[in-house]
């Protein structure tokens, strides 16, 4: 690939990890114009983020994982080790005092686990960027099919950035800052992505991990608080929708 071709691949690239930023953004802004219907915003994200890691992220990294210890994939044994990371965290600061108190009374002083999953959530934004920039390295086509799969759910990473660290108890201002980070995230990722190589088994890996620290999230978390004041169906069916389209999402990206 000459120059002018990979000047023109990273350019794309870029273009692309913006317009990805945007859809990052939008999903924040939608968050934080919630209001009084958190309970179905926490079930839609809790859905998302277990699409995520069904139809996005395991699959992912099962593909690129290469090594098998004692008969389970390096990638899983990642996954198993990024859920008990978070558990670890959460019972070392006995965050848990019983769903049947509003999450807010005993959120307040726990603000890093918040921080701590935005933080996961910025730099898995990166990889996406990065995945973009790496893919165009690929060709035209694949770059694109990452790019399209990446904007679709960089809209969810946004609303589950403001909306996990706002859980958490952190200030909104505090939240939008995150969220900056997280939609500036991928553009800087696509950046790196057109002039490094990453190897896959490293990327596999991080996958892995982080599906077990969104698994933890969606199930030992926001579910459970979705359901604490509000366990009514439209709860129920707005998990089902926020996994449905991210099954949507992993369709269109293959």
């Amino acid at each position: 690939m000459g120059w002018e071709a990979v000047a023109d691949a990273g350019g794309m690239a870029i273009l692309l990890a913006l317009v990805s930023m945007c859809s990052t953004l939008l999903g924040g802004l939608v968050a934080v114009r919630v209001g009084d219907r958190r309970h179905l915003v926490l079930g839609l994200a809790a859905g998302i983020m277990l699409g995520v890691v069904f139809f996005d992220l395991l699959p992912e990294a099962l593909a690129e994982s290469e090594h098998v210890i004692l008969g389970v994939p390096d990638a899983l044994l990642a996954t198993v080790f990024g859920f008990l990371t978070i558990h670890v965290i959460e019972r070392a600061v006995a965050i848990h005092t019983g769903h049947e108190q509003e999450f807010g009374s005993h959120s307040h002083g726990f603000q890093s686990v918040g921080v701590l999953a935005a933080a996961g959530l910025i730099f898995h934004s990166m990889l996406d960027g990065l995945g973009i920039g790496i893919g165009f390295q690929a060709g035209a086509s694949v770059g694109v099919a990452v790019a399209i799969a990446v904007i679709s759910h960089d809209f969810a990473d946004g609303f589950n950035t403001f909306t996990i660290t706002t859980l958490y108890g952190n200030a909104h201002r505090r939240a939008l800052i995150l969220l900056g980070l997280d939609a500036a995230a991928p553009v800087i990722g696509a950046v790196i992505g057109t002039l490094i190589r990453v190897p896959a088994e490293t990327v596999g890996l991080y996958l892995g991990y982080f599906a077990g620290f969104l698994l933890y999230l969606a199930t030992a978390d926001i579910l459970p608080e979705a359901h604490a004041k509000h366990p009514s169906r439209l709860t129920l069916a707005c998990t089902l929708v926020g996994a449905t389209f991210m099954l949507g999402v992993a369709a269109l990206s293959h």
